[in-house]
């Protein structure tokens, strides 16, 4: 093996540090000492940057073996801890923090052997990557290139090697098919397999949502499913089944929304048992597709490698160049890209890989025709399955490039996310930070550097060039977007030197925000707001100011793209096909622009006039830890169902929203009013088919709710203190959801260490330097560990057996009291309490449903909130024993309830980089 014994190695937690030098001992050191030494000389390490935080040394660097993972797996997953990295290079064990550097040099050896054996599956363009690395001085390559071969002949480019999508004829329309019961539960049958525990609920589940494949009888009346399925129903193969079996049968495509990806990774993998990776004819049956910001755009990469990054940023840039050859699909964000790339770095190096912009040239680019995102969309053109997330499914409803795509059979799982969804995609905010990328879509960077980004006269120069009226709208347009906030409005809005309508409504907005906050917001450091009503004269002045700007603005935008329209519809002979692609690309992107700065002027031409009671405008400065990021108005619907209905639902054929928790419960069973309001199904004519199918689980055996009684609110020690015994008393294995991240914080600053040294890691969102997702795996990968976090984790979560094991929430989980909140409470018919009340027990039913997701799963539930209201307990399963405890009581049956082998275990020594 060739192992970097010679290397020192350094190795940190929050229990200690450790130090093995060439000779290969290894001893616990001081930070000081640490630091010291990773100063003199480069060290083997793992994730850089969150060592340096712990060792509170930012300019640390060494020899990364994340970086090298990635170099000779790319497209690999891999846990990014020792753990995880010793069973991704074969040598699964559990070592101890000691032996953090003795770990840290056999994974490094075992990967540099990797790289020298012939038989590496990934050797295909490591050679050339290494050669653009050594330039760059990157660490690993001077040990890299002693164990390499040299390639037998000269590597291909990445941008020769990726394949080229290809044309395919329009799909006729699906084929009218009615699907009986019997037939769906044999295809259930046949998609569990043979000796597969039967399951009456998932059977019953799967015959009755086959309703939303029955052909439609009437134009905006769509065969609408509301379904309420416990956990461990099996809804995800229970709809899967009926869907598999239209999309055979009837030639079309079903469509999967979800609203995490967790869920995304567990319908594909579901999905195998009814599709094969691909058909006789080669197409993919399943896609999963996801916005345009989520794939690698291989013209930025060429950019970047062509001197568009600079520094660590360069060296990111060529090992996506590495991982560009190997992923599956090119998604940056949740795909097989591992998350943890690009917080090595320190920048934002993979949004800038990304079409983050729509600078999109499309048919112009050079790569086009290999380009990810063009291939999954036609790849999801040709699908029987389309596994998407809410916001796209809706975003493409309302402005799809192509009307004969958009969805027409629709699932929506976690269906109790569609309201939310909905209100993010059809609100309004005129911000500063929205309309500057609006101005440099439109004029380019304020200063050109070496990146590629243009602006869109340059982008147009050819039609402008040759076509008059055309480059008199786009050369209007450029003049009326100088109205727009420029680089360092916000500065000038803070020192109230505005230049501009825009920015001068801005700097109102912000003075009237800070001058009518009551909400603590300012000295917590918290985002503030306040109600568009009653404002003064000069605000209201220079909302018109700012309507006249969008309008004088919207008005060239539209006649450029109707000048785009009729050269795209009538090309003269200068035109080719690939110009005539990105002329297309930038009238679809005018279009929705175009929309955005519409609805921005009918925003402001609201400020100052009377209020429309379908909407509800505020005024808000975004804050973060007490620095400002933005200014601006905001605007949602009242109710977003509305053109939620209009949008998605009354164009579709047929329709389900599912989940575990898409309403309450009363004492006569789901709440389907609530389920009505909540899916657009009031908006629709008809009625929805209602589905219920209760959990299969004995919950009675598996949990148990504990309210501690003796924890006073808005006491952080003794909450610190709680949570630290609860962690103990349940050997890790604790996932603790905060509603305020300054409180999670402040916990995790007192318990962390002190946990560690008990060899109990505690990961923490919003603290640590990595993406919830990847902290997500790390607590999976380690039963004794417990993970920190907000509301993003209620949901996106989905950790079964044995290292999930406790919930604690730390109080009771109330909606905060927004004026978008307050208008939506005063306008429910049930009253104000009882939309309060519906929230609560949602975000109880979820965090609860956190905790048992298989037969086998056992688990708390601990609520560190003495006035834990009764009325909510009927949130949780109604066999589910629910006590109110003192903390002592509650820690004695936390650790009556852990098995033996969930108290940390012994870790076995590395001896010499092996394990002994």
């Amino acid at each position: 093996m060739t192992a970097p014994h010679d290397l020192p190695a350094l190795y940190a937690s929050h229990a200690g540090v450790w130090l093995a030098g060439p000779a290969g001992e290894t001893r616990e050191v001081d930070r000081g000492t640490a630091i010291a030494a990773a100063a003199d000389t480069p060290h083997l390490v793992i994730n850089a940057p969150v060592l340096a935080r712990r060792l509170g040394y930012p300019e640390l660097s060494g020899l990364d073996v994340l970086e090298l993972f990635a170099f000779v797996h790319p497209a690999r997953f891999c846990v990014p801890t020792v753990a995880g990295l010793l069973a991704a290079v074969g040598q699964p064990g559990v070592v101890s923090e000691g032996d953090g550097p003795a770990a840290l040099r056999l994974i490094a050896g075992a990967l540099l052997e990797v790289a020298g054996d012939p038989l590496w599956p990934e050797r295909e363009g490591a050679a050339s990557t290494l050669a653009a690395l050594s330039r760059l001085r990157w660490p690993w390559a001077s040990l890299l290139r002693p164990v390499m071969t040299a390639p037998a002949t000269a590597e291909r480019s990445l941008f020769a090697v990726l394949p080229e999508w290809e044309e395919t004829p329009e799909r006729p329309q699906p084929t009218s098919v009615s699907l009986s019961a019997a037939d769906v539960r044999a295809r259930l049958a046949e998609l569990a397999g043979a000796g597969a525990e039967q399951r009456p609920g998932q059977q019953d589940y799967a015959a009755a949502v086959a309703a939303m494949f029955a052909p439609r009888d009437r134009r905006a009346e769509p065969h609408l499913v509301l379904a309420q399925a416990g956990t461990g129903t099996g809804k995800t193969l229970g709809y899967l089944a009926p869907a598999s079996l239209w999309a055979q049968r009837s030639g079309g495509t079903v469509w999967v929304s979800t609203y995490t990806k967790n869920l995304q990774r567990q319908l594909r993998a579901e999905a195998a048992r009814a599709w094969p990776e691909r058909r006789a004819d080669g197409v993919r049956p399943v896609v999963v597709r996801k916005g345009r910001e989520n794939y690698l755009c291989l013209l930025n990469l060429e950019d970047a490698l062509q001197g568009g990054f600079g520094g660590r940023a360069a060296i990111l840039a060529q090992l996506v160049a590495r991982w560009a050859r190997y992923t599956r699909d090119g998604d940056m964000i949740g795909g097989d890209l591992p998350g943890w790339l690009g917080t090595l770095f320190r920048r934002r190096g993979i949004a800038s890989l990304t079409d983050q912009r729509g600078e999109c040239v499309y048919a112009g680019c050079p790569h086009y025709r290999r380009c990810f995102i063009e291939r999954n969309v036609r790849a999801a053109s040709e699908a029987e399955l389309v596994i998407a997330n809410h916001a796209l499914v809706m975003v493409n409803a309302a402005r799809g490039r192509d009307p004969s795509s958009r969805p027409m059979r629709i699932v929506f799982d976690e269906g109790h996310h569609v309201f939310d969804a909905a209100d993010a995609t059809f609100g309004a905010s005129l911000t500063g930070q929205e309309c500057l990328e609006l101005r440099r879509w439109l004029l380019g960077p304020e200063r050109q550097g070496r990146g590629r980004r243009r602006g869109l006269a340059v982008r147009l120069a050819d039609v402008a060039a040759a076509d008059e009226d055309g480059a008199a709208a786009l050369a209007d347009a450029v003049e009326a977007a100088d109205a727009l906030p420029a680089d360092g409005w916000l500065d000038r809005v803070q020192t109230d030197q505005p230049c501009g309508a825009v920015e001068r409504l801005l700097a109102a907005v912000r003075a009237v925000t800070y001058a009518r906050d009551a909400s603590g917001g300012v000295d917590a450091g918290y985002a503030i707001e306040t109600e568009a009503a009653q404002l003064p004269a000069e605000l209201i002045t220079h909302a018109e100011e700012t309507r006249d700007a969008l309008d004088a603005l919207a008005r060239p935008m539209m006649r450029l793209a109707q000048r785009l329209e009729s050269v795209v519809a009538d090309p003269p002979d200068w035109l080719d096909p690939a110009g005539r692609g990105r002329l297309d690309g930038a009238r679809q992107a005018l279009a929705w622009r175009i929309d955005m700065v519409t609805a921005w002027a009918t925003l402001a031409a609201r400020i100052g006039g009377p209020a429309d009671p379908d909407f509800v405008d505020w005024l808000a400065v975004e804050r973060n830890d007490q620095r400002e990021f933005d200014v601006g108005l905001h605007r949602r619907w009242l109710d977003p169902m509305k053109p939620f209905a209009r949008t998605v639902l009354e164009p579709a054929h047929g329709v389900l929203v599912t989940s575990a928790t898409l309403c309450g419960r009363t004492a006569a069973g789901p709440d389907w009013d609530e389920a009505r309001r909540t899916t657009g199904a009031t908006h629709l004519p008809g009625a929805p088919a209602l589905v219920d199918v209760a959990s299969p689980f004995r919950f009675a055996d598996q949990a148990q709710v504990l309210i501690v009684t003796d924890i006073a609110r808005g006491d952080v020690a003794a909450l610190s203190g709680a949570l630290a015994q609860i962690i103990e008393a349940s050997g890790g294995g604790v996932l603790a959801l905060f509603t305020a991240v300054r409180r999670l914080r402040a916990v995790h600053g007192r318990i962390v260490d002190r946990l560690a040294r008990a060899g109990l890691p505690i990961y923490a969102q919003h603290v640590d330097p990595i993406d919830t997702g990847t902290l997500t795996d790390m607590f999976r990968d380690d039963p004794a560990a417990s993970l920190l976090g907000t509301d993003a984790l209620r949901d996106g979560v989905d950790v079964p057996g044995h290292s999930l094991r406790c919930v604690v929430l730390d109080q009771v989980p109330w909606p905060r009291p927004t004026i978008l909140h307050r208008a939506r409470r005063a306008a429910d018919p049930a009253g104000g309490a009882a939309y309060d009340g519906r929230i609560v027990r949602r975000r109880l039913a979820q965090g609860f449903g956190r905790l048992v997701r298989h037969a086998g799963d056992r688990g708390t539930v601990v609520l560190l909130s003495p006035a834990m209201p009764s009325r909510f307990l009927d949130a949780f399963p109604p066999d589910v024993p629910v006590s109110r405890v003192p903390l002592s009581e509650a820690l004695l049956r936390l650790s009556e309830a852990q098995p033996e082998s969930s108290l940390p275990l012994a870790m076995p020594p590395l001896v010499n980089g092996n394990a002994g």
